[in-house]
C-alpha cells in the first residue's frame, strides 16, 4: 500500500503519547487558571454559516477559511480559522444582559495556509477575551493573563512588542485617501521603505506633514525612550496620538510592576491586525524563534454587526507551539 495515503496534509499535525498527554495536562492547567481569574470557558461550533463566521472583525479571514456547501440546507458553510470572531458574537448573542463579559477558549482551528513559512494550519488556539470595558485596565489584564500562559506552559524567557494602531490611524484619518490607496500606504510603512514612501507621497499627492509624520514612525521603534523621541516628532499631530502615547507609557510603567524582567520593545510602526484593532497591539517572541508564539490587542467596536456595539480586548495563542517552546527553554 502506498505511503501516501497515510500522509496528513501539509501544516497538519496529529498528537500522539506522551505528547498528547502533555498536551492535555498544559489545556487544564491553563483553563483551571482562567476559570479562577473569572473568566467563563466557550466551546463554539467547528463549523458556522460563513457569512456569520466572516462578520465584522472577521472579514480579513476570508483567505484563510475552508469553505463548503451545507448538503441540508444549501448554504455555504466556513470552517473556522480563528476563535476570536466566534467569541465576540457569543458576547452579543448570549450575555446581552451582562455589561462585561469575560471569555476563554481552546479548540482546534483550520486554515487554508500556515500564517508564516513553516507554520502550522491546524494550530490548538487558546485566547482570553474581555468585552465591555474600554479603560486602559483591561488591556494591562490581559496582558497580564498572556505572559502568566507563557510561564504557565513553561516559556521563560519570552519579550514583548509594543504598539498602537490608533497613532497611524490618527495620522491618516484627513488624508482623503481611497481604501487601495490607504492599503498601498500600509504596507509601504510595513516594509519601512523611505524611497518608496517618498515616490507614493508625490504620486498621491499626499500632504507634506502627513508624509513627514509616517517617515518618522517608520523609525520609532526601539527602548522605551521611543515614546519620549515619539511625543516630539509628532506633536503636531494632534490630541489622539499623545493620548495613544500616554496609553503605551502608562502600558510599560505596568508591566514593570506585573513582570520586571520581560523585555519590553515599542515599534510604532508595527501594526498586527490593523484592519480590525483600535488600539494597543501586542505580541510575545522568544530568541531563536522567528514568529510571534502569542499576540493580541484592542478591537473596540466587535458585536456592532449583532446589534451591540462593544470595547473589547484579548490575546490568543497556539497551545502546540507552547507546549513545544516550553519544553525547549
Amino acid at each position: 500500500m502506498s505511503i501516501k495515503r497515510w500522509m496528513l496534509p501539509e501544516g497538519v499535525e496529529e498528537a500522539l503519547p506522551p505528547l498528547s498527554w502533555q498536551l492535555e495536562a498544559l489545556r487544564r492547567k491553563l483553563l483551571d487558571h482562567y476559570r479562577k481569574r473569572g473568566y467563563e470557558l466557550i466551546l463554539p461550533p467547528l463549523i458556522e454559516h460563513l457569512d456569520t463566521l466572516l462578520t465584522g472583525t472577521a472579514q480579513g479571514l476570508e483567505q484563510q477559511t475552508f469553505k463548503l456547501t451545507d448538503p441540508a440546507s444549501g448554504r455555504l458553510l466556513g470552517l473556522r480559522a480563528d476563535m476570536t470572531p466566534q467569541a465576540a458574537r457569543i458576547a452579543v448573542r448570549r450575555y446581552a444582559d451582562q455589561p462585561v463579559v469575560r471569555l476563554c477558549y481552546l479548540g482546534s482551528v483550520l486554515r487554508t495556509q500556515a500564517d508564516s513559512l513553516g507554520g502550522s494550519r491546524s494550530p490548538r488556539q487558546v485566547g482570553c477575551e474581555i468585552f465591555g470595558l474600554s479603560e486602559l485596565d483591561a488591556d494591562w489584564e490581559i496582558l497580564e493573563l498572556m505572559l502568566r500562559t507563557l510561564r504557565l506552559a513553561g516559556v521563560r524567557n519570552a519579550h514583548l512588542d509594543l504598539g498602537h494602531v490608533g497613532i497611524y490611524r490618527a495620522l491618516i484619518a484627513e488624508s482623503g485617501l481611497a481604501a487601495d490607496d490607504e492599503a498601498v500606504l500600509f504596507e509601504i510603512l510595513q516594509r519601512k521603505s523611505h524611497p518608496d514612501l517618498t515616490e507614493f507621497a508625490r504620486a498621491r499627492g499626499l500632504a507634506t506633514r502627513t508624509a513627514a509624520a509616517i517617515a518618522e514612525l517608520m523609525d520609532l521603534n526601539g527602548d522605551a525612550s521611543v515614546i519620549a523621541r515619539a511625543r516630539e516628532t509628532l506633536k503636531p499631530a494632534g490630541g489622539d496620538v499623545l493620548q495613544a502615547l500616554d496609553a503605551l507609557q502608562r502600558t510599560i510603567d505596568k508591566l514593570r510592576e506585573l513582570s520586571p524582567r520581560t523585555a519590553v520593545h515599542l515599534d510604532l510602526a508595527e501594526l498586527r491586525g490593523y484592519r480590525y484593532h483600535t488600539g494597543m497591539v501586542f505580541a510575545a517572541f522568544v530568541p531563536g524563534h522567528g514568529r510571534e508564539i502569542a499576540r493580541g490587542g484592542r478591537y473596540d467596536g466587535v458585536g456592532a454587526e449583532f446589534g451591540v456595539s462593544r470595547p473589547a480586548t484579548g490575546f490568543s495563542a497556539d497551545l502546540n507551539e507552547l507546549l513545544r517552546l516550553g519544553s525547549s527553554t
